[in-house]
Protein backbone atom coordinates (compact mmCIF):
# COMPACT_ATOMS: atom_id res chain seq x y z
CA UNK A 1 0.00 0.00 0.00
CA UNK A 2 2.83 2.39 0.81
CA UNK A 3 4.36 1.92 -2.65
CA UNK A 4 1.01 2.50 -4.38
CA UNK A 5 0.35 5.60 -2.29
CA UNK A 6 3.79 6.95 -3.12
CA UNK A 7 3.29 6.39 -6.85
CA UNK A 8 -0.12 8.14 -6.73
CA UNK A 9 1.42 11.07 -4.84
CA UNK A 10 4.32 11.27 -7.32
CA UNK A 11 1.75 11.41 -10.12
CA UNK A 12 0.33 14.57 -8.58
CA UNK A 13 3.87 15.94 -8.32
CA UNK A 14 4.35 15.16 -12.00
CA UNK A 15 1.30 17.30 -12.81
CA UNK A 16 2.74 20.12 -10.69
CA UNK A 17 6.01 20.08 -12.60
CA UNK A 18 4.15 19.76 -15.92
CA UNK A 19 2.49 23.07 -15.04
CA UNK A 20 5.89 24.63 -14.34
CA UNK A 21 7.22 23.38 -17.69
CA UNK A 22 4.13 24.80 -19.42
CA UNK A 23 4.71 28.16 -17.75
CA UNK A 24 8.36 28.15 -18.83
CA UNK A 25 7.57 27.28 -22.46
CA UNK A 26 4.72 29.79 -22.67
CA UNK A 27 6.86 32.65 -21.39
CA UNK A 28 9.75 31.55 -23.59
CA UNK A 29 7.58 31.53 -26.71
CA UNK A 30 6.44 35.11 -26.08
CA UNK A 31 9.85 36.54 -25.14
CA UNK A 32 12.41 35.06 -27.55
CA UNK A 33 14.89 37.95 -27.50
CA UNK A 34 14.80 38.16 -23.71
CA UNK A 35 15.48 34.42 -23.47
CA UNK A 36 18.46 34.68 -25.82
CA UNK A 37 19.97 37.51 -23.77
CA UNK A 38 19.36 35.94 -20.36
CA UNK A 39 20.36 32.35 -21.15
CA UNK A 40 23.76 33.61 -22.26
CA UNK A 41 24.39 34.42 -18.57
CA UNK A 42 24.02 30.78 -17.52
CA UNK A 43 27.18 28.88 -16.61
CA UNK A 44 26.67 25.62 -18.49
CA UNK A 45 29.82 23.77 -17.28
CA UNK A 46 28.98 24.62 -13.66
CA UNK A 47 25.39 23.42 -14.07
CA UNK A 48 26.58 20.28 -15.85
CA UNK A 49 28.85 19.30 -12.95
CA UNK A 50 26.01 19.94 -10.51
CA UNK A 51 23.70 17.82 -12.67
CA UNK A 52 26.19 14.95 -12.88
CA UNK A 53 26.44 14.90 -9.08
CA UNK A 54 22.66 14.77 -8.72
CA UNK A 55 22.26 12.04 -11.34
CA UNK A 56 25.08 10.03 -9.72
CA UNK A 57 23.19 10.30 -6.43
CA UNK A 58 20.42 8.23 -8.01
CA UNK A 59 22.89 5.40 -8.44
CA UNK A 60 24.10 5.62 -4.84
CA UNK A 61 20.47 5.74 -3.71
CA UNK A 62 19.73 2.59 -5.67
CA UNK A 63 22.70 0.85 -4.09
CA UNK A 64 21.11 1.73 -0.74
CA UNK A 65 17.86 0.18 -1.94
CA UNK A 66 19.65 -3.04 -2.85
CA UNK A 67 21.14 -3.13 0.66
CA UNK A 68 17.72 -2.45 2.22
CA UNK A 69 16.22 -5.29 0.17
CA UNK A 70 18.92 -7.57 1.60
CA UNK A 71 17.87 -6.24 5.03
CA UNK A 72 21.41 -4.94 5.55
CA UNK A 73 21.18 -1.59 7.32
CA UNK A 74 24.93 -1.03 7.88
CA UNK A 75 28.26 -2.07 6.42
CA UNK A 76 29.74 -5.45 7.21
CA UNK A 77 33.34 -4.62 6.28
CA UNK A 78 35.75 -1.72 6.32
CA UNK A 79 34.65 1.76 5.35
CA UNK A 80 36.46 1.59 2.01
CA UNK A 81 34.94 -1.76 1.05
CA UNK A 82 32.01 -0.36 -0.92
CA UNK A 83 30.72 -3.80 -1.81
CA UNK A 84 30.01 -4.36 1.90
CA UNK A 85 28.20 -1.09 2.51
CA UNK A 86 24.71 -1.17 3.94
CA UNK A 87 21.76 1.08 3.30
CA UNK A 88 22.93 3.71 5.78
CA UNK A 89 26.31 4.27 4.13
CA UNK A 90 24.78 4.51 0.65
CA UNK A 91 22.06 6.86 1.87
CA UNK A 92 24.57 9.07 3.71
CA UNK A 93 26.55 9.36 0.47
CA UNK A 94 23.34 10.15 -1.42
CA UNK A 95 22.49 12.78 1.19
CA UNK A 96 25.91 14.39 0.79
CA UNK A 97 25.59 14.45 -2.99
CA UNK A 98 22.11 15.96 -2.76
CA UNK A 99 23.42 18.57 -0.33
CA UNK A 100 26.20 19.38 -2.80
CA UNK A 101 23.55 19.91 -5.48
CA UNK A 102 21.51 22.27 -3.29
CA UNK A 103 24.64 24.23 -2.33
CA UNK A 104 25.54 24.39 -6.03
CA UNK A 105 22.10 25.77 -6.86
CA UNK A 106 22.42 28.40 -4.13
CA UNK A 107 25.82 29.39 -5.49
CA UNK A 108 24.41 29.62 -9.01
CA UNK A 109 21.60 31.84 -7.75
CA UNK A 110 24.21 34.12 -6.20
CA UNK A 111 26.17 34.26 -9.47
CA UNK A 112 23.04 35.04 -11.50
CA UNK A 113 21.84 37.66 -9.03
CA UNK A 114 25.16 39.46 -9.45
CA UNK A 115 24.39 39.56 -13.19
CA UNK A 116 20.95 41.07 -12.49
CA UNK A 117 18.99 37.89 -13.19
CA UNK A 118 16.53 38.04 -10.30
CA UNK A 119 13.07 36.72 -9.54
CA UNK A 120 11.42 40.09 -10.16
CA UNK A 121 13.66 41.34 -13.01
CA UNK A 122 11.69 39.93 -15.93
CA UNK A 123 9.77 36.90 -17.22
CA UNK A 124 12.95 34.88 -17.64
CA UNK A 125 14.10 35.46 -14.07
CA UNK A 126 10.68 34.58 -12.72
CA UNK A 127 10.39 31.36 -14.69
CA UNK A 128 13.99 30.32 -13.98
CA UNK A 129 13.77 30.81 -10.22
CA UNK A 130 10.27 29.38 -9.88
CA UNK A 131 11.06 26.17 -11.79
CA UNK A 132 14.51 25.56 -10.32
CA UNK A 133 13.46 26.83 -6.89
CA UNK A 134 10.53 24.45 -6.57
CA UNK A 135 12.78 21.65 -7.71
CA UNK A 136 15.33 22.66 -5.08
CA UNK A 137 12.63 22.55 -2.40
CA UNK A 138 11.77 19.03 -3.52
CA UNK A 139 15.43 18.03 -3.27
CA UNK A 140 15.54 19.45 0.27
CA UNK A 141 12.42 17.41 1.07
CA UNK A 142 14.23 14.30 -0.19
CA UNK A 143 17.24 15.12 1.97
CA UNK A 144 15.00 15.37 5.03
CA UNK A 145 13.45 12.01 4.12
CA UNK A 146 16.92 10.46 3.93
CA UNK A 147 17.68 11.75 7.42
CA UNK A 148 14.49 10.13 8.72
CA UNK A 149 15.29 6.82 7.00
CA UNK A 150 18.86 6.81 8.32
CA UNK A 151 17.61 7.68 11.81
CA UNK A 152 14.99 4.94 11.64
CA UNK A 153 17.70 2.41 10.69
CA UNK A 154 19.67 3.34 13.80
CA UNK A 155 16.58 3.44 16.05
CA UNK A 156 15.19 0.07 14.96
CA UNK A 157 16.11 -2.82 17.22
CA UNK A 158 15.82 -5.06 14.18
CA UNK A 159 15.94 -3.81 10.59
CA UNK A 160 13.00 -5.49 8.89
CA UNK A 161 10.63 -5.16 5.95
CA UNK A 162 8.93 -2.07 7.40
CA UNK A 163 12.22 -0.15 7.44
CA UNK A 164 13.21 -1.55 4.04
CA UNK A 165 9.89 -0.47 2.51
CA UNK A 166 10.36 3.06 3.84
CA UNK A 167 13.82 3.17 2.29
CA UNK A 168 12.50 1.91 -1.04
CA UNK A 169 9.65 4.42 -1.34
CA UNK A 170 12.08 7.21 -0.44
CA UNK A 171 14.15 6.09 -3.41
CA UNK A 172 11.08 6.43 -5.66
CA UNK A 173 10.85 10.07 -4.66
CA UNK A 174 14.58 10.65 -5.13
CA UNK A 175 14.60 9.09 -8.60
CA UNK A 176 11.58 11.21 -9.51
CA UNK A 177 13.34 14.38 -8.39
CA UNK A 178 16.41 13.40 -10.43
CA UNK A 179 14.38 12.74 -13.58
CA UNK A 180 12.60 16.08 -13.21
CA UNK A 181 15.98 17.81 -12.93
CA UNK A 182 17.23 16.12 -16.10
CA UNK A 183 14.20 17.57 -17.88
CA UNK A 184 14.77 21.01 -16.38
CA UNK A 185 18.47 20.92 -17.21
CA UNK A 186 17.75 20.02 -20.83
CA UNK A 187 15.09 22.71 -21.19
CA UNK A 188 16.94 25.51 -19.36
CA UNK A 189 20.61 24.88 -20.11
CA UNK A 190 20.73 22.84 -23.33
CA UNK A 191 17.79 24.03 -25.49
CA UNK A 192 18.71 27.62 -26.18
Amino acid sequence: MVSVGTVVWLSSELMFFAGLFAMYFTLRSTSGELWAAETSKLNFPYALVNTIVLVASSFTCQMGVFAAERLQPRRTGGLLRFTRWGMVEWYVLTFLMGSFFVAGQATEYTMLTSEHVTLDANAYGSSFYITTGFHGLHVIGGLIAFLFIIGRAFAAKRFGHFEATSAIVTSYYWHFVDVVWIGLFLVIYVLK
